[in-house]
């Protein structure tokens, strides 16, 4: 567990129960619509490359309570055992480990991630309340372990399924990326949030969120 300090946005009635509500509601009638479609791609995903079809991971969530995360697995079986020859590649500065064309990716990872259907079962976490729909991408913990300090604000709220990163063309500095967390979360009002998520509907539709 990671001391974070609290923040006054958590504290505010529009975020702590109109948030959450709108969480609920968006999240639940997703998943009853798309439900389909997850049985669709757990198929494929079964059909055409061995392993699980969900990827399971510890994620850092607000004030630094660790929670599982869920993904449709879109990376080849025990890819996290290839990852160290990879290091040497990785487009971002800072903890965080992104290459564009990461060879443990399989085909038809390479499709769902393009579209953001690999993280649809996220919003089962958002569903139980570790996550939301608006709000800083979750870290691992071996990113926050290398965390500054001041990086820890971004753990003061929920994390989110998209973000002022996403709809910023995904800056690789990572300090610029906190920076726009740290953006979000003390200018936030439920508009910003309609915001980015109305701007994250095209970015997704045109396969641009990877």
């Amino acid at each position: 567990m990671v001391f974070v300090p609290k923040s006054s946005v958590m504290n505010r009635f529009s975020y702590r129960f109109v948030k959450r509500s709108i969480d609920i509601l968006l999240s639940f009638g997703v998943l009853v619509i798309l439900f389909p479609v997850y049985l669709l791609i757990g198929i494929i995903i079964k059909l055409t490359s061995s392993g699980p079809i969900f990827h399971r991971y510890e994620m850092v969530g607000c004030e630094g309570k660790v929670f599982l995360g869920q993904k449709f697995r879109s990376m080849i079986f025990n890819a996290h055992l290839i990852r160290g020859e990879l290091e040497l590649k990785n487009e971002m500065e800072g903890p965080v480990f992104k290459i564009k064309n990461d060879p443990r990716v399989t085909k038809f990872g390479r499709f769902i991630r393009k579209y953001s259907l690999d993280e649809l079962p996220q919003l089962w976490n958002v569903l139980k309340g570790d996550m939301s729909i608006v709000g800083p991408r979750p870290p691992g913990p071996y990113e926050v372990a290398e965390f500054k300090e001041w990086h820890l604000e971004k753990l003061t709220v929920k994390p989110g399924i998209t973000s002022t990163w996403v709809i910023n063309h995904k800056p690789t500095n990572f300090d610029e990326w906190v920076k726009l967390d740290i953006w979000y979360i003390n200018n936030w009002s439920l508009l910003i949030d309609f915001s980015i998520i109305l701007k994250t509907i095209p970015i997704v539709i045109m396969g641009r969120n990877h």
